[in-house]
């Protein structure tokens, strides 16, 4: 296999994950530890309970990792690990085990930016079909932004969500509606019996500002979850919400919000990608693993002559694959790290 092989390591929020990948593309074994029920009696992910989860599995995972590729140590070129951004005390659970594992072996370490792992793993499967400069749009519970691609290795962002996440949303709303955790999965499959056009839910689209030749591009979440909620109580802000089983209209409210997000999102996508001239877009992170996003990105990005790029879904929610991927071009490029690299909440130039 030659000395292209590349141990990932991810621990950014609440899964963690250890995977070795050759050459950037191809996957020798991906192994993930989910804490999703640990964190489900919470509703929502609990740092302290995911750095102290983080610290019980991931030397399991890096040795599941290994043992899966049926390689040691001494068959890799490097390690790759998340270092930003993420909840810092999960970050460092990673950081530091990636570190003795190269102090120990005298391996380069790679430090990773989450949200451009990503970006990078929509253009894994087809890495001939992706060409550059294009757009991607990277939607979860922590993240929802555009970004301009130049290259694997360089990318900006250009526009963002002034509140909650996609994926945080969906959260939200799947807490009223009394589903389980996480929400994104739950809401689509209660969607899938409703109607997406039963209730008018509100999209957020910037307007143009004074003198501006172009439409802003923007995101925004707040809205459109507390609309959910006035819907619930009936109209009235001040009366409670009603139990779950009491919600005679919960289909229709979980597909009709579905598609408000859905549609927020495709048409700023398509409309920044549109101003930028570009013909392709990526599309990653949790939220990407949605179905009805997958359908209508497609389906309105070919009417544009705009390209849509998925990741598979097992590397749409958080993984390693995607750190090791980007982490061996990161090597290739010598951008190594030394042992004094520290973990960042956020990425070093957002």
């Amino acid at each position: 296999m030659g000395r292209e092989l590349i141990l990932g390591i991810e621990s950014s929020c609440d899964e963690t994950a250890a995977a070795v990948v050759e050459g950037g593309v191809e996957v020798h074994s991906n192994v993930v530890f989910s804490q999703a029920a640990e964190h489900a009696q919470f509703g929502g992910v609990v740092p302290e309970v995911a750095g102290r989860s983080h610290l019980e599995a991931i030397l399991p995972a890096i040795d599941q990792a290994l043992a899966d590729a049926g390689v040691g140590l001494g068959d890799l070129a490097g390690i790759a690990v998340t270092a930003r951004p993420g909840l810092i005390g999960s970050l460092l659970v990673g950081l530091s085990a990636a570190k003795a594992l190269c102090w120990s072996t005298g391996l380069p370490l790679v430090d990773v930016d989450h949200i451009e792992a990503h970006v990078y793993a929509a253009t894994m499967e087809e890495p001939d079909a992706v060409h550059f400069p294009c757009l991607a749009l990277v939607v979860s519970g922590g993240h929802t932004a555009l970004y301009e691609v130049r290259s694997p290795l360089e990318m900006t962002r250009i526009a963002t969500t002034l509140d909650d996440a996609a994926g945080e949303a969906f959260d939200k709303v799947a807490w009223l509606l009394g589903l389980e955790y996480p929400g994104g999965p739950s809401v689509a499959r209660l969607a899938l019996e409703g109607r997406r056009d039963a209730i008018a839910f509100p999209r957020y689209f910037p307007k143009r500002k004074p003198g501006a030749e172009q439409r802003a591009i923007g995101f925004s979440f707040s809205g459109l979850k507390t609309s959910v909620l006035y819907h619930l109580r009936g109209g009235d802000a001040l009366q409670p919400t009603p139990p779950p089983d009491q919600i005679l209209d919960r289909a229709d409210v979980a597909a009709s919000f579905e598609e408000a997000v859905v549609d927020t999102l495709v048409t700023q996508t398509l409309r920044a990608a549109e101003q930028r001239g570009v013909g392709q877009v990526l599309v990653a992170g949790g939220v990407a693993c949605n179905r009805r996003l997958r359908e209508v990105m497609h389906a309105r990005g070919a009417e544009r002559s705009v390209r849509a790029f998925f990741p598979s879904p097992a590397y749409c929610t958080d993984n390693a694959v995607m750190i090791a991927g980007l982490g061996w071009r990161r090597l290739e490029a010598g951008l190594v790290a030394g042992l004094d690299v520290d973990a960042s909440p956020r990425s070093l130039d957002r």
